[in-house]
């Protein structure tokens, strides 16, 4: 039965390594790097999230991921997603734009939090905020 298992998640492997060379004309060094287990499991999302749709356009998602690789400051995420982001649209002033969004959190976070401001002021003034500018959106 082990013999039988192994087989299967052989066949699996080698499947997979094939459907990543046809999506992307290449198997990355750093995707074959993994457990055989990990890529076979792992392989769908990226397909699905990176080359396919979901519920988030893929300009816009590759814009997160930027936004994000630059706050966690990853060189090979911000490479990945400022290319991916301009092969799916990406202007050079949205790019600019994004650089600004992600410093933008990171200040306001690191000011909050040197404040040790109470969060559940802070939750109690999101929502009055959230409440004025419904009204102002809605022109009453």
């Amino acid at each position: 039965m082990e013999e039988v298992t192994i087989l299967r998640g052989h066949e699996e492997y080698e499947e997979t390594l094939k459907d990543i060379e046809k999506s992307l004309g290449i198997v990355p060094g750093f995707m074959k790097a993994l457990p055989a287990d990990v890529l076979v499991a792992e392989w769908p999302l990226f397909k699905k999230h990176v080359l396919g749709e979901s519920k988030i356009p893929a300009k816009y998602r590759e814009l997160i991921g930027l936004a994000i690789a630059a706050n966690i400051k990853c060189p090979y995420c911000q490479l990945f997603h400022k290319s991916a982001a301009k092969l799916r649209g990406a202007t050079e002033e949205e790019l600019a734009e994004v650089a600004f969004l992600a410093s933008f959190s990171s200040r306001w976070s690191a000011m909050i939090h040197a404040q040790h401001y109470d969060y559940d002021t802070f939750e109690k003034e999101v929502h009055q905020i959230g409440d004025h500018l419904k009204k102002a959106m809605s022109g009453k």
